[in-house]
């Protein structure tokens, strides 16, 4: 089974909450994302596999030629919304203004036809399902953005590739990959779950979904790849989420790129 794998492309001061790393500020701020993606094209590239990325609007305006790079290198282009903005804090009309700035950068890029879409930290859950009709009113198809953990989404959400309906449209909704543990569902496939796993955990969980017929959602952020990052005064939470063991990540990353089978959503 061909399994997914995404990438979330944003710079590492891009965190929602932070007052310190609020949009005012990002022009200020060391950007790190040229290097990091660059590096992760490679990866990408010596183990055969091409994978979304879902590029942030402001990312695109800042630099278009990594953007190009990236549609270059035969990856698919999605939608990270345009500021970084968790979408259950907006109006549903705030929404598609920052989704359709998010389009509008990335065409003015090259990259036409873009109909699919990862909301900043999962932010469509069951405070904005909303969302889902503004997005295929939009001219979106697919939508990564549910996660079936509690922290972000809820342990209801179908954990496979599904159809939701929308007054506009249909949706097709492909979720991250989660494990059970502890009695709880823990993230595996994205985040501070899948850097403390090794790789034979996130390989042999892969093989686990693919027996049941489910293709693995895998997702890494170029900033999670900085051998040396920015550290930045962040809340416990965010903190431990932004940093926890990146140290090796690179080295992990590979293992599992090797270990399965990758491509991109559609």
């Amino acid at each position: 089974m061909t399994n997914i794998f995404t990438v979330d492309l944003e710079d590492w001061f891009h965190v929602c909450g932070v007052r310190a790393l609020s949009h005012e500020h990002w022009s200020r701020l060391p950007s790190r994302v040229e290097a990091t993606t660059r590096w992760l094209l490679d990866t990408l590239d010596k183990a055969g596999v091409r994978a979304t990325f879902f590029v942030l609007g402001w990312i695109a305006e800042h630099h278009p030629e990594l953007v190009a790079t990236v549609r270059g290198a035969g990856h698919h282009i999605g939608s990270h919304g345009h500021n970084h903005l968790r979408v259950y804090e907006l109006t549903p009309d705030a929404f598609a203004d920052d989704l359709r700035a998010s389009v509008a950068a990335l065409q003015a890029v090259g990259v036409s036809n873009v109909s699919a879409f990862r909301a900043p930290e999962w932010s469509i859950n069951d405070r904005s399902l909303w969302a889902l009709d503004v997005l295929s009113r939009e001219g979106f198809h697919t939508d990564a953005s549910m996660a079936p953990v509690r922290i972000v989404g809820s342990p209801a959400f179908p954990r496979r590739p599904h159809l939701r309906e929308t007054p506009s449209g249909t949706i097709t909704e492909i979720p991250p990959l989660v494990v059970d543990r502890f009695g709880q569902v823990m993230p595996i496939g994205w985040g501070w779950g899948l850097r403390m796993s090794s790789p034979e955990t996130v390989l042999r969980r892969i093989e686990e979904v693919n027996r049941e017929g489910i293709p693995a959602v895998l997702t890494v952020h170029p900033w999670e790849l900085d051998m040396d990052p920015p550290r930045a005064k962040l809340p416990a939470a965010v903190h431990f989420a932004h940093y926890f063991r990146l140290g090796g990540f690179r080295h992990r990353l590979e293992s599992i790129l090797q270990g399965a089978r990758f491509g991109p959503i559609q």
